[in-house]
């Protein structure tokens, strides 16, 4: 009771009932999502695809939990987090990398993006992310040397015929170089062409260049109800749209829109990345903001920015931003006026 004499009452937060998830259910769903991905990365890289993911995958798992032994908590690696910031920061590797360099990556992802903050659910920057970001700027070289895809011939046992790689650019790297030289645009964009970096037949990351898996697994997710529609509609529409106006007023410099879709890491980004709940906005709302903020950074670091991709880029600096986007979405106390008095 109060001074005076009026009662009050503390009442928590909605919801009050149990969806009967948890996070290792979650964390199931999307290593299930990621398969196909992930299968499709052994088929066009081969060795390497199968040696990144396996370093990737320990690696996390075995940081954790001497990270959280040291820091005198219980091994928490049953939640299969680890897991799959191992699977993401995998996939977000070229093929050739070394095995050291990745260790490092797992290092970074776990150590520092993660446990520095609490561990699961209290890091504001996906881990796989940071620890991509990283590499790239502590080892520039190794992790834009990139491969087109193995010929099926080697897993024939033809390895004879077929060289180990083809060193190469990727076709984000191919356009920004001709850009940057002011040379026309490298690339030929036909029904043929577009069927081939549908299905992965191009050099990128070992995870990113079949849009196909990843749609696969996207699909998976939204079903499973582990994401909405909001951020990777948004996020992959507003490229759609700011490449659309791009390719009409100079198509000369700039790509189709169906090149944007099926390049570089947008698919893995926008399906996989963007939606990790963690990072990302908790409103409806907030995740449309996010979901276009990402889109329109993506496509400016495409188009002016210094690297040629700027997936990684956008959903780190829109991590950044969540916490102000909750704050603007944040819907009103039910049965309070939206009007201030």
């Amino acid at each position: 009771m109060s001074n005076d004499t009026q009662p009050y009452f503390i009442v928590s937060t909605a919801p009050h009932t149990h969806s009967g998830s948890s996070v290792r259910r979650i964390m199931l769903d999307v290593i299930i999502a990621l398969m196909p991905a992930v299968l499709a990365s052994f088929y066009l890289f081969g060795w390497h695809a199968v040696r990144l993911t396996a370093v990737c995958v320990l690696g996390c798992v075995g940081t954790e939990a001497l990270c959280r032994r040291l820091m005198g908590r219980d091994l928490g690696i049953g939640d299969l987090s680890a897991v799959v910031t191992g699977l993401l920061l995998a996939m977000n590797l070229p093929p050739a990398l070394p095995s050291g360099m990745a260790l490092v990556g797992c290092v970074i992802a776990i150590a520092i993006a993660k446990q520095v903050f609490g561990g699961i659910g209290y890091n504001p920057f996906n881990p796989a992310l940071v620890a991509r970001v990283a590499l790239l700027m502590s080892f520039p070289v190794a992790m834009t040397r990139w491969h087109d895809a193995l010929n099926p011939a080697r897993w024939l046992g033809f390895a004879w015929t077929v060289p180990d790689a083809t060193t190469t650019a990727t076709p984000l790297g191919l356009v920004k170089t001709a850009l940057t030289m002011k040379q026309p645009l490298p690339l030929t964009w036909d029904n043929s062409t577009m069927l081939d970096y549908l299905l992965g037949n191009m050099s990128g990351c070992i995870g990113e260049v079949s849009a196909l898996a990843l749609l696969l697994g996207a699909g998976y997710l939204l079903f499973r109800r582990c994401i909405t529609w909001h951020i990777p509609v948004t996020y992959i529409g507003t490229v759609a749209i700011f490449a659309a106006i791009l390719r009409v007023v100079d198509p000369a410099t700039n790509m189709p829109v169906s090149f944007h879709m099926l390049s570089g890491g947008l698919m893995l980004g926008a399906l996989f990345m963007a939606t990790d709940m963690v990072t990302s906005p908790l409103t409806r709302r907030g995740q449309l903001v996010f979901g276009a903020g990402c889109g329109l950074l993506t496509i400016l670091i495409r188009r002016w920015g210094g690297y040629p991709e700027g997936v990684s880029f956008a959903i780190l600096l829109m991590n950044a931003l969540t916490p102000l986007i909750n704050q603007a979405t944040r819907p009103g106390i039910f049965g309070q006026s939206r009007k201030k008095k």
